[in-house]
């Protein structure tokens, strides 16, 4: 299985629109399952003072556990700049998913990543700092990270991705991830 994490909890987000993206393309290429998980749309029920201890896990972060991180075997992460990084909501979800089954939800794992801005690095410096943060957990990241630039001319009027070196780039780092 693979997840593809959509990395904000920013409602009604460009960050979701790529990951579906990514999900179809993904998708054409392999009959193994592919699961997005838009991180807009999880409780939070799971922030608070005690969620790093054994039994503090809450049932919401324990099922989404689960059902998206636990089985999967490779992950895609698509995130947002934010002032300079990745946002601090991808970071905290790693952490709570740290509490439970630990080596079984990252360790030898691998992910691909992608950044999206509106600026013109693509989230890039973001990229890197998550890398650090992946490869502490013990998951292997694909060279090949996709910053992808000033996303608000990448789409046609229906809001559709239309940019074909877009779809490329996203197609060739979907490849490499299948191959990973």
């Amino acid at each position: 299985m693979i997840t593809i994490i959509s990395g904000t909890n920013r409602k009604n987000s460009e960050c979701l629109r790529f990951a579906r993206k990514y999900a179809e393309i993904l998708q054409a290429k392999t009959d193994e399952p592919v699961q997005v998980l838009a991180l807009e749309d999880i409780p939070h029920d799971w922030f608070y003072n005690g969620m790093y201890e054994d039994d503090g896990q809450s049932s919401s972060l324990a099922q989404l556990q689960d059902a998206y991180m636990l089985p999967a075997q490779k992950f895609v992460y698509v995130m947002p700049e934010y002032n300079g990084s990745f946002p601090g909501v991808v970071k905290l979800f790693i952490d709570a998913c740290s509490v439970r089954q630990y080596k079984a939800t990252f360790k030898n794992k691998k992910a691909a990543l992608v950044g999206v801005a509106t600026g013109r690095a693509g989230n890039l410096r973001g990229l890197e700092h998550f890398t650090g943060v992946l490869n502490h957990v013990g998951t292997v990241v694909l060279p090949n990270r996709l910053p992808i630039s000033r996303i608000e001319h990448l789409v046609d009027a229906d809001g559709d991705i239309s940019d074909p070196g877009t779809l490329r780039s996203i197609e060739k780092q979907a490849e490499e991830l299948l191959h990973f």
